[in-house]
């Protein structure tokens, strides 16, 4: 199976839908400027890249949120992106809002710091939103949803999201198009959410991988049988560990479950 050509998309073509989709959205909510968490990563680099061929630099906004323990190669990476961007960038430390809620607490383990490190993005991101008259640009990429790869009411938190259909590789694809920086797209990816931390040791599986089986399963609906066998091929304990995942986590892709007591639809057709 050649997975290089099944993965690939035409990123002249999907750079086109995905402006008009940030023009559209933000029109029918009444705005006309967005406001971006810049992390030096790739996907919000091509987020906020897409954000200014829609709109204009001048009406994009990025923040660049580090913590004390944020790899400086990172600040600087999204910096210089900003600069190339020609969009307005602010830098807002973390350190003092997380380490004042965990001075009581602690005992409070790595993945509890980044959890709250993300919300805190989040909430400033908002605070902005507010103060800009901003929407919130999305940063996070199908890879990541499907795998659960993200933060309730944190970095998964947006009033709109231009990658959420695309895998991480093809967001790789879209931002050597795009001209991103080959410092940002050779990167190991990382939340930076601690010192030497990465997304692909965390999750115990290679994105290269991890989107040959979301493809599979997404996108040719195949289910995970036919995918470790021929023409495919692929490893039976990986397919299995991405299908528990993509069913384990399916309650941060969509809405709070709501309970009802009425009958008939829950928003009325106005």
């Amino acid at each position: 199976m050649d997975w290089e050509n099944s993965l690939k998309i035409d990123c002249e073509t999907v750079a086109r839908r995905l402006e008009d989709f940030i023009r559209d959205e933000l029109a029918a909510a009444g705005f006309t400027r967005l406001v971006a968490g810049l992390s030096g990563g790739i996907d919000s680099a091509v987020s906020c890249a897409l954000a200014v061929r829609a709109i204009g630099p001048e009406n994009v906004t990025a923040l660049i949120m580090p913590y004390r323990s944020s790899n400086p190669a990172n600040v600087s990476d999204a910096e210089d992106l900003a600069a190339q961007l020609g969009i307005s960038a602010f830098t807002v430390d973390i350190t003092p809002m997380v380490d004042a809620f965990y001075a009581e607490r602690p005992d409070a383990d790595q993945v509890r710091r980044g959890n709250m490190m993300a919300r805190q993005r989040m909430a400033v991101l908002y605070d902005s939103s507010q103060q800009l008259g901003a929407l919130v640009l999305g940063t996070g990429n199908k890879t990541e949803a499907m795998l659960g790869y993200t933060t309730m009411y944190g970095d998964n938190a947006c009033a709109l999201n231009p990658l959420a259909d695309l895998l991480k590789t093809q967001v790789r694809q879209l931002a050597a198009f795009l001209g991103i920086p080959e410092a940002i797209i050779d990167k190991a990816p990382s939340a930076d959410l601690w010192a030497g931390q990465t997304d692909e040791e965390e999750l115990g599986l290679t994105y290269a991988l991890a989107d040959r089986i979301l493809h599979g399963l997404c996108h040719l609906r195949l289910d995970s049988e036919a995918l470790t066998e021929k023409p495919y091929g692929l490893p039976a304990d990986a397919v299995g560990k991405v299908a528990r995942l993509i069913r384990a986590m399916r309650f941060k892709r969509g809405l709070p479950a709501a309970a009802r007591i009425t009958d008939g639809p829950y928003e009325p057709d106005v």
